[in-house]
C-alpha cells in the first residue's frame, strides 16, 4: 500500500466515531425517501465543515444534493444514500425483533450506512487533494428516494452525472466483493379503465366494466409472460377494483404494472406489447383507457476497468475485522433464519461470486474473505437507479458485509444490524475502498481514459430516460 493510501486509510480509522456517531443519526431518523430532511442536512452540514462547496435541491428534489472540491480532471464521484423504508421499526444491535416506539420505519437496506461510508471516503479524498496539491476534483452526491422513488433516475434525466470521469458507489451485504453483475432495467405505470355504471341485475347489459378490462388485462399479460425473454419479469397489482359492491358494473378500475428486462430497450419493449394488451382489453370491454407512467430505472452497467482497481485496493484493505462481539450478535441474528434462507443464500452467493465463494462461506455467520471477480453471465434479478448513473458516467460498485451471512434485505435483523458495530465495520472497510480508488484514479488519468471507452462503447446509442419528462418526482 503506497503513503498516500496509507493515510487515507489512517484518516478514516481515526474519525470512525465521528462517522459512526452520524451513521447512528441517520438510523434514527428512519426518514422515507425524499423526505430525508434531517439526513440530508446532517450529510451537508458535515460536507460544508469539511470545506466542501455543497448544492442544493438537484433536479427539483429538496433532499437530492452534492458536495464539491477541487479543480480540474480527472473528476471522481462518490454516491451516497440515506433514505429507509416503511413498516421495518427495529431496535439497534438486538437479536429478536422488537419495534422501536418512536417510528414505524428502519433502515432495512442499510442506507444509513452506505450515505456515511461514501461521506467517509469524500472527506478523506478531499485531504489527499489538498496535500498533494495536484488537479482533480472530487464529488460526493446525496442521492435521496432510492428504495421507492427512483431519485437518481430523476437526477440523471436532469444530467447530473454527465461530465465525471469515475463514479464509485457500494452496497451494504453479507460478503466482500465486487457487485459485478447487471441488473434489471424497469418500466412501471398504472393502467386506468373508465367503463359506464348501471345495475349489475336489473341492466347489466347498459353497463361497461373496468373491472372487467382490469381482468382481461391480467388474464392477456399472464399468456404473455410465455412469449418474452426468460430474463424478463411482469409484475401486476389491482390498484383499484371498482368498490365492493358486486350489484354494480364498476364504472372505473385500474391496475399498476412493471416490465423488467435486462437491458432497457428490452424493457421498453415489453411494455409496448403490455399496453397493446391494455388496448385490447379496453377494446373487448367497451370500456376507454389511459396509461399514467410512473419510476423507471435503466439496467446497470458495471464498469470493469474501474471494478479491477476496486478490486485492488478491496484486496490491500482486507475484509472488515470484526471482534467477539460482532460474532455473537451476528450467531444469534443467523439463528433466526430459516434453513429455507440459508439455502437461498448459498444459491445466491454461488450466483454472484462463485462456487468456491460458497464453500468458502460454508458454516460461517460473517464474511472474513474478500471475494476474487467472478465473470458474470447473470443479471441480479433486482432493479437498481444506479442503473441510470451508470449510463451517464463509469461506474464501479463492491460491497461489503455489514450483516450476517444469509441475511434478508428489507427485515428486521437487517435493520438491527445496520444500527450495529458489524454495520459500522463494514462501512469503514466500503470507505477506505472508495478513497483508495478514487487516489488511483487522481494519480494514474489514464485509468479515467480506458474507463471511458468502455463506457462509451457499452452505452451506445446514448441515455434514454426510463421517466417521462412529464412525471414529476412523488415529493
Amino acid at each position: 500500500m503506497t503513503e498516500a493510501k496509507e493515510r487515507l486509510c489512517r484518516r478514516i480509522a481515526e474519525k470512525e466515531k465521528t462517522y459512526s456517531d452520524i451513521s447512528r443519526k441517520i438510523w434514527e431518523y428512519a426518514e422515507l425517501g425524499f423526505h430525508e430532511y434531517r439526513s440530508a442536512k446532517l450529510l451537508q452540514d458535515t460536507l460544508e465543515a469539511e470545506g466542501f462547496q455543497v448544492e442544493t435541491g438537484l433536479a427539483g428534489i429538496p433532499t437530492a444534493f452534492k458536495g464539491t472540491f477541487g479543480t480540474g480532471g480527472p473528476v471522481v464521484a462518490i454516491l451516497g444514500e440515506f433514505d429507509a423504508l416503511p413498516g421495518l421499526s427495529q431496535k439497534p444491535g438486538r437479536d429478536t425483533q422488537e419495534k422501536r416506539e418512536e417510528t414505524d420505519c428502519g433502515h432495512g437496506c442499510g442506507h444509513n450506512l452506505l450515505g456515511t461510508g461514501s461521506l467517509a471516503a469524500a472527506v478523506a479524498v478531499k485531504a489527499y487533494l489538498e496535500e498533494s496539491r495536484g488537479a482533480g476534483t472530487i464529488i460526493y452526491f446525496g442521492c435521496p428516494g432510492e428504495e421507492k422513488g427512483s431519485g437518481k433516475t430523476f437526477m440523471a434525466r436532469e444530467g447530473c452525472f454527465e461530465g465525471l470521469d469515475a463514479v464509485f458507489c457500494w452496497h451494504p451485504w453479507d460478503v466482500n466483493g465486487l457487485f459485478s453483475s447487471s441488473s434489471l432495467a424497469d418500466i412501471c405505470a398504472a393502467f386506468i379503465f373508465h367503463g359506464k355504471a348501471s345495475h349489475a341485475s336489473a341492466s347489466p347489459h347498459l353497463g361497461r366494466s373496468a373491472l372487467d378490462a382490469v381482468e382481461l388485462m391480467n388474464v392477456g399479460c399472464n399468456f404473455l409472460r410465455e412469449h418474452v425473454i426468460p430474463e424478463a419479469r411482469i409484475h401486476y397489482a389491482i390498484t383499484n377494483a371498482g368498490g365492493s359492491a358486486a350489484n354494480v358494473v364498476q364504472e372505473t378500475a385500474s391496475v399498476y404494472y412493471e416490465a423488467r428486462a435486462p437491458r432497457l430497450r428490452q424493457s421498453f419493449e415489453i411494455f409496448e406489447r403490455i399496453c397493446e394488451v391494455a388496448r385490447g382489453a379496453a377494446i373487448m370491454t367497451g370500456t376507454s383507457y389511459k396509461v399514467v407512467r410512473g419510476d423507471g430505472f435503466s439496467d446497470y452497467i458495471p464498469n470493469k476497468v474501474l471494478g479491477n482497481v476496486l478490486m485492488e485496493n478491496f484486496r490491500e484493505a482486507g475484509a472488515p475485522d470484526f471482534d467477539t462481539h460482532d460474532y455473537a450478535l451476528a450467531e444469534k441474528i443467523q439463528s433466526t433464519f430459516s434453513e429455507e434462507i440459508m439455502q437461498e443464500a448459498v444459491t445466491a452467493v454461488e450466483d454472484q461470486h462463485g462456487e468456491n465463494a460458497a464453500a468458502e462461506m460454508e458454516g460461517k455467520v460473517l464474511a472474513d474473505a474478500v471475494f476474487p471477480i467472478n465473470p458474470l453471465k447473470t443479471v441480479m434479478p433486482g432493479s437498481t437507479d444506479v442503473g441510470d448513473v451508470s449510463y451517464q458516467a463509469p461506474t464501479g460498485q463492491i460491497l461489503t458485509a455489514c450483516k450476517a451471512f444469509g441475511t434478508p434485505g428489507h427485515s428486521w435483523q437487517e435493520v438491527s444490524q445496520s444500527g450495529s458495530s458489524i454495520g459500522i465495520k463494514g462501512m469503514i472497510t466500503a470507505a477506505k475502498v472508495m478513497g483508495m480508488s478514487a487516489i488511483d484514479v487522481f494519480q494514474n488519468p489514464r485509468i479515467a481514459e480506458e474507463a471511458k471507452k468502455e463506457f462509451l462503447k457499452a452505452v451506445k446509442g446514448g441515455y434514454h430516460c426510463p421517466i417521462p419528462e412529464e412525471i414529476k418526482p412523488d415529493l
